[in-house]
């Protein structure tokens, strides 16, 4: 299923499951004031307290992770541009026939790596791309130490190159392991339960009002919905709404820069 739609049929459930909790607790506020004339409960203040305390604390860091994790795959993307882009420099120090193979070799990886993460929809696709990319990897390191220790090539050619073709290298587990980092499904769990539990408590909190308070229920409820549904999107930033596609840029013009 789309990430989008989780995304959204959870808000929209978080949102609807809010009101049907403010109605509970109102009715709860009501049978108990028609039972206790002297009116609701007393010193619930600091439960309630501790529920919205911890509420709004996980929604803090789970917005606060999810944007952090965001822009950490903005960077590495930009970090991985620069590794390709240093390797593909230091090609100048390896002897002079050996550099046209190796720099189509990098073209073609760089073809890859620029589109890798596209088509999410398909998830061979992405599998064939990692599998092509990290068959091209061994090409290029293979190529490179042999030409390396080739007595044409620089002195310095193996001191230079090969780490920064690790550099390249290992970007790319750390970018994989990046798109699979997420909080555990138990904080999204405690999260939907501590904004139903705070809008049973608000609900009950309301029930000495002679009406319902229309504004506020849906104004809390929408709120804690819509943070939720950025934290979610912002979590999968290649299948949401709120992308990090546009990063991908700094990929394709070095690729444009190597022609």
């Amino acid at each position: 299923m789309n990430i989008t739609l989780i995304a959204i049929l959870s808000a929209v459930s978080l949102f609807f499951g809010m009101l049907v909790l403010f109605e509970v607790g109102r009715r709860f506020g009501i049978a108990r004031l028609a039972h206790d004339p002297e009116g609701l409960a007393k010193g619930t203040g600091a439960a309630e307290g501790a529920v919205f305390g911890l509420l709004g604390l996980i929604l803090a860091f789970s917005f606060s992770g999810a944007a952090t994790r965001f822009e950490e795959r903005r960077h590495l993307i930009t970090e991985e541009a620069n590794a390709i882009g240093t390797a593909y420099l230091r090609l100048d120090l390896l002897q002079a026939n050996a550099q046209p193979e190796l720099r189509t070799l990098f073209r073609q990886y760089l073809d890859i790596r620029a589109t890798i993460y596209e088509n999410h929809t398909d998830e061979a696709s992405p599998n064939t791309r990692l599998e092509k990319a990290a068959a091209l990897q061994t090409d290029i390191w293979n190529k490179s130490l042999a030409a390396s220790r080739h007595q044409e090539s620089s002195p310095d050619a193996a001191k230079l190159l090969l780490p920064a073709l690790n550099e390249m290298i290992d970007i790319t587990t750390t970018r994989a392991t990046a798109t699979e980092n997420h909080p555990p499904l138990v904080v999204y769990l405690l999260l939907a339960g501590l904004s139903l539990i705070g809008a049973m408590l608000v609900g009950y909190a309301m029930s000495a009002n002679k009406g319902r308070s229309w504004l506020h229920s849906i104004s809390f409820a929408a709120v804690i919905s819509l943070a939720t549904y950025v934290i979610i999107d912002l979590e999968f930033p290649r299948l949401g709404l709120i992308r990090v596609d546009g990063a991908d840029k700094v990929l394709i013009d070095l690729r444009k820069s190597l022609d």
